[in-house]
């Protein structure tokens, strides 16, 4: 995937241009070519999975997924294709915003009851991801002499959040532009075929637990994009839209402790470097590190918990829906969630650029697979003692 561009305006964004936008409101119309490209290519994901899956092969529900397919066709057409720079802005649009309004409107899949009991069990887990990936991926990189700040970056991209915790990451080290990218490509690299391939991995892993695949899927893929992906290709394929939930919420607790490690790292690498000193740490601001949307995702798990408790006392959600009403809003929800996530894995594979991979060198590639294969152990020894204690 392709860095984001920084911005260019010397007037600072407001709390809605950056968090709706991600850009200045005179720049809105910009997106609109990109965000009409990726919408055209995941009704034809959508159209594709229904018509391969029930008019040819003759299921009931198609066992293809449109996510699949929406990245499939997107990076196809992104490397066949010289595609013009006015769609890159709606591209982009579409993986960072559509994406996190997608990811908000699952949260009304969950109560917030779901939400914390998952999230209290996965702490632990991600925790022992966490800090064995960044182990594991700072010690190859040593072995290998990969600069300290590309190591850096690519530890945090694998053990947190992957190309955020990159982007997050690179000015509070004081890393290089190359240094970033050669590390989001790294971690775009290897994001992806876990995308592809770990959907199918673990269902033969876990034996159909929907749990442990999504604490593995949460766990073990590195970007928030990827995740979301390889979960939804698991519910789509195997029937299992629990895993989508516990994926989803262990990766927003992987999320959230970006505010800690990131500037945690920043400290570290600052003392080894005598680069910096400790109060440069500052520059991974800690607010802006909290991810939005997962105070939104809670939110939409809130508004679900208080709808049904409504139900359940009185027949009425928030005194306006019976429950056949509520029942259908819930859906409608979940519907334009499921698309919104097809349409932002459409924007993944138009905005990945193969070309940013030539030059990489060896050595990134290796210490990206070795830290791809690390956390998939890490994760899958961590389910292994914890994941029974999950249970719905």
């Amino acid at each position: 995937m392709s860095q984001p561009s920084p911005d260019k305006s010397l007037k600072p964004l407001s709390f809605l241009e950056r968090n709706l936008f991600g850009a200045p409101i005179s720049e809105v119309p910009s997106l609109i070519p990109g965000v009409i490209v990726v919408i055209i290519l995941a009704w034809l994901s959508k159209w594709l999975s229904e018509f391969i899956g029930v008019n040819l092969l003759g299921y009931e529900k198609s066992p293809i997924s449109p996510v699949m397919l929406a990245l499939l066709l997107g990076l196809i057409l992104g490397a066949i294709l010289t595609i013009p720079k006015a769609f890159t802005p709606g591209f982009r649009f579409a993986v960072r915003k559509i994406l996190r309004l997608g990811i908000i409107l699952l949260g009304i899949r969950l109560t917030i009851f779901d939400v914390f009991k998952l999230g209290a069990i996965g702490v632990p887990i991600v925790l022992f991801c966490i800090l064995g990936a960044l182990l594991i991926t700072t010690t190859i990189s040593r072995r290998l002499n990969l600069p300290d700040r590309l190591g850096t970056l690519i530890a945090v991209g694998t053990s947190i959040c992957g190309v955020s915790a990159i982007l997050a990451t690179g000015p509070a080290i004081d890393a290089e532009e190359e240094e970033m990218a050669y590390a989001v490509a790294v971690i775009t690299v290897f994001g992806l075929l876990a995308t592809i391939f770990y959907p199918y991995i673990v269902n033969a892993i876990f034996a159909g637990d929907a749990v442990r695949a999504g604490l593995f899927l949460g766990t073990s893929v590195h970007d928030t994009s990827q995740v979301v992906g390889s979960a939804s290709v698991y519910a789509d394929v195997f029937g299992q839209s629990l895993a989508l939930d516990v994926a989803t919420v262990t990766k927003l607790v992987r999320n959230v402790f970006m505010a800690l490690v990131i500037p945690f790292m920043a400290f570290y690498y600052g003392r080894k470097t005598n680069n910096m000193g400790a109060d440069e740490t500052k520059n991974a601001n800690i607010l802006k590190l909290l991810p939005l949307f997962v105070l939104g995702f809670i939110s939409l798990a809130i508004f679900r918990s208080i709808g049904d408790a409504g139900i359940n006392l009185s027949a009425s959600a928030f005194g306006l829906w019976d429950a056949d009403t509520w029942g259908s809003l819930i859906s409608t929800v979940k519907s334009w969630a499921a698309n919104l996530l097809v349409v932002a894995l459409a924007g993944v594979g138009l905005s990945t650029n193969f070309q940013s991979f030539k030059g990489l060198g060896i050595k990134p590639f290796i210490v990206g697979l070795s830290a791809s294969l690390a956390v998939g152990v890490i994760s899958f020894i961590a389910i292994s003692l914890l994941g029974s204690y999950v249970t719905f």
